[in-house]
């Protein structure tokens, strides 16, 4: 079995004898459902109320890419902006570290007397969440270019788009890479707290209204339906960063030696 297989055979295993040790403790120490659910009663309720969950499902998700769509554009567009700059960066990022550290949750409000409750909202949230992860690395990754390559391109004759476009953009992808699979989560978060406050569709306002009626085995199911989510695209910028970066990451074979 190669390491891959083995990593991944292992990750399965660690993921079942969670969901099996969570069982057993439910049932060993009577836990009451209005405390913890049992895995197999999450299971039930997400099948007997898929049908209703699906379209809350299809609109957190669409929501959450809409959302990360902008803060990708936004945070590639501003990363590259502070990576070259130093005035930028002097200028800009202060500024966008503070935007940062303001409680997403009290932003909200704002965004429902802007332009109402609804979506709208949500994409903002789920936007400004994942935002400043990539506009670090992006940054993060064209400052630390070697100032070789630099050289080498200005001895070429390279203009300084050239250099971004062959060298920094280039040396970057790892570091954009790392930061979607960061940002995609935040922009879950962000969605859910939206939903939570200022809409009627989406996974965060079943689990609102299931906390409120204390149906907690819906609120565990939203929650692993959001894992899922999560865990899904997760996998797919892996994938693709797999295929984009791979020249970025070292081989088993020599990891392992």
């Amino acid at each position: 079995m190669s390491p891959q297989a083995r990593r991944k055979v292992w990750s399965a295993v660690l993921i079942v004898g969670f969901f099996v040790l969570w069982e057993a403790l439910c049932w060993l120490f009577n836990v009451s459902d209005i405390i913890v659910p049992k895995p197999s009663q999450i299971i039930v309720t997400l099948v007997q109320r898929g049908p209703a969950l699906w379209p809350h499902t299809l609109q957190t998700l669409y929501t959450t890419l809409v959302g990360f769509g902008f803060g990708i554009f936004i945070g590639i567009a501003l990363g590259v902006l502070i990576g070259s700059s130093r005035l930028a960066y002097d200028v800009a990022y202060p500024l966008l570290v503070g935007f940062a550290s303001i409680p997403k949750v009290a932003v909200v409000p704002i965004f429902v007397l802007w332009f109402g409750s609804g979506t709208v909202p949500a994409v903002l949230t789920a936007m400004i969440m994942c935002i400043f992860p990539i506009v670090v690395n992006v940054a993060t990754g064209l400052a630390t270019t070697e100032p070789e390559l630099e050289d080498v391109m200005r001895a070429l004759r390279a203009t300084k788009l050239d250099i971004l476009w062959n060298v920094g953009l280039p040396r970057t992808m790892p570091f954009f890479f790392a930061s979607l699979k960061v940002a995609v989560t935040l922009a879950f978060v962000g969605t859910v707290i939206s939903e939570t406050v200022a809409s009627n569709r989406g996974i965060g306002n079943v689990m609102m209204i299931a906390s409120s009626n204390f149906d907690v085995p819906l609120v565990f199911a939203g929650l692993i339906i959001l894992a899922f989510l999560g865990v899904a695209l997760y996998a797919i910028f892996s994938l693709i960063e797999s295929k984009i970066t791979g020249w970025a990451h070292r081989k088993d074979e020599f990891a392992m030696g």
